[in-house]
């Protein structure tokens, strides 16, 4: 796997992760580092592009919680405000968002409820606007 880093400037300053490869159980853990120190330097805006990601496993999917996690407890956004909005289905993380997953990637985070709260934008200047 590997991670291309950019900035980008919407309304706010986004930190792109652009993903090549697999996030697997060997790789999950230079994705989870990379977002840590991207977090610890000051992200708090996630853009994960997934266009070239052929496959995400469960470690993958336990690496993304815990970078949504970092992000809402930098960003101050307390478990109050998101139960429930989790729990009627209308929550979106304004924080961690995802760009043109393909279809395989897709179907695992759809199977897996992650599309229910992460967004996914097929456009780059669209998600880059979405924070």
């Amino acid at each position: 796997m590997e991670i291309l880093v950019s900035q980008a400037q919407g309304r706010v300053p986004v930190m792109v992760f652009h993903v090549c490869g697999e996030i697997n159980v060997s790789s999950y853990g230079q994705f989870q580092a990379e977002a840590e120190r991207a977090i610890r330097a000051g992200t708090i805006h996630l853009l994960i592009d997934l266009a070239e990601t052929s496959y995400i496993s469960s470690a993958g999917l336990r690496a993304l919680t815990h970078i949504y996690n970092l992000l809402r407890d930098r960003s101050g956004e307390g478990q109050e405000s998101v139960g429930p909005g989790l729990r009627d289905g209308t929550y979106r993380s304004p924080h961690l968002k995802l760009l043109d997953p393909t279809p395989q990637v897709q179907k695992v985070l759809a199977a897996t409820g992650y599309d229910m709260f992460l967004e996914s934008h097929t456009d780059y200047r669209q998600a880059v606007d979405s924070f």
